[in-house]
């Protein structure tokens, strides 16, 4: 989930955007019952690389290390709902914490159509929301894959409840960082207003929560959270106005977990002035692939892959053996919503989406049933690069057509 520029974006326009590559790709395979499937990326592997200087960096107990940083830092970053069922279960730990409540005053989630702040509001707070309602939040936004995301129907309940268990000073309140969008009035892909996903981000922030001096669990895809990359990432746009106010964690990703075996489950280490720190960020997530307007293939080498990752992100969380980690569920009543899967497709067509999930809904139960039969987060592989570029051509011939 990044941009060459600053991402603004129209919906015809999502089908080459680099931000969205993992998006489209994510909504590729789903599980009924158990997991989904995990998402193949179209992308080189990053070259192997000796193990640079520093110090080893020191494992802490996770949580408690995380509640320590909101002592220091007003805002903590993190990943939710990309496919890894163990960091998403790792945050709901974290959140049932009881010192979370009382050291934290809002949870800024990418998986919230802002436009429907006033539901989610009210629903958090206690009030009787029905849930069809406030789950609009979360499906409507312009991400296919929270729309999908077993977590956040975990998640918005469960804020809710400990809100009910907490005294009022210590309620937290849900804000919605995804920019307002109505799919029922956007009918093919030239419509709605262009969107700038991370100016939507940075606007939430600043108003609700920085200059409020508020302590907020930022809950976004890692792109979203970087420091020092100019208007690459929302953070690194705030931070023009609040800087060091922000606590940045990753999880492992794509790098190898062997050093850290003995480590306990989960930990976190600070990244800098360590030989992790020090390692360019495509250690962690190899490069991606994607095409221009004009449809030529493009390599993603661009310079945030050359930054060591402590100059990016604070700390890096393990949560333990990358081979044991499982893909994340979703919801059979999601799978089996008629009416709001075909829907789910249609919004795939319109960002550009061909695959099991592109509209025909048969051949995508049947991803679902072939997907079950493994629950392991499988590593991203290469897939060949050319279906991207004849999709990118067939959509600029339609384009073209009078």
């Amino acid at each position: 989930m990044r941009g060459s520029a600053r991402y603004q974006t129209s919906l015809k326009a999502l089908c080459v955007s680099r931000k969205l590559v993992s998006l489209v790709l994510l909504c590729s395979t789903v599980l009924i019952v158990a997991t989904v499937a995990t998402p193949a990326h179209s992308r080189p592997r990053a070259p192997q690389q000796a193990k640079p200087t520093g110090a080893n960096p020191i494992p802490e107990p996770a949580v408690p290390a995380i509640l320590a940083a909101f002592e220091k830092y007003e805002v903590v970053g993190m990943m939710a709902a990309h496919s890894l069922k163990d960091l998403d279960d790792f945050i709901l730990t974290l959140i049932r914490t009881p010192a979370f409540s009382e050291r934290v005053n809002d949870i800024v989630v990418e998986c919230g159509n802002s436009m429907y702040q006033p539901i989610l509001d009210r629903y958090i707070a206690g009030e009787d929301v029905p849930f069809a309602e406030v789950r609009k939040v979360w499906r409507n936004t312009t991400q296919p894959m929270c729309g999908k995301s077993g977590f956040y129907e975990q998640f918005f309940p469960l804020v809710r409840a400990i809100n009910q268990k907490v005294p009022p000073a210590h309620r937290l309140r849900v804000l919605a960082g995804d920019p307002p969008i109505d799919w029922d009035q956007i009918k093919k892909p030239e419509g709605g207003k262009p969107l700038d996903r991370d100016a939507s981000i940075v606007a939430v922030m600043e108003k609700e929560v920085l200059s409020k001096h508020r302590k907020a669990l930022m809950l976004f895809g890692t792109f979203h959270l970087m420091h020092g990359v100019g208007a690459e990432s929302a953070m690194s746009i705030y931070e023009k106005n609040y800087p060091n106010l922000t606590f940045v964690i990753s999880d492992l990703q794509s790098f190898d977990t062997g050093p850290f075996a003995t480590w306990p489950v989960p930990s976190l280490a600070v990244a800098k002035g360590t030989w992790l720190g020090a390692l360019g960020l495509g250690r962690f997530i190899p490069p991606y692939l994607t095409v221009d307007k004009d449809c030529n293939l493009q390599g993603d080498y661009s310079s945030e892959y050359q930054k060591p990752v402590s100059d990016l992100v604070d700390a890096l969380l393990y949560l333990g053996p990358r081979d044991l980690m499982l893909k994340e569920p979703v919801p059979g009543d999601i799978v089996l919503d008629a009416d709001y899967m075909t829907e789910y497709a249609r919004r795939a067509n319109l960002i550009g989406f061909r695959g099991p999930m592109g509209g025909d809904l048969n051949e995508f139960y049947q991803q679902i049933v072939k997907g079950a039969e493994n629950s392991l987060y499988v590593l991203p592989t290469p897939l060949d690069p050319k279906p991207m570029v004849e999709h990118c051509m067939e959509q600029k011939k339609q384009r073209q057509r009078p």
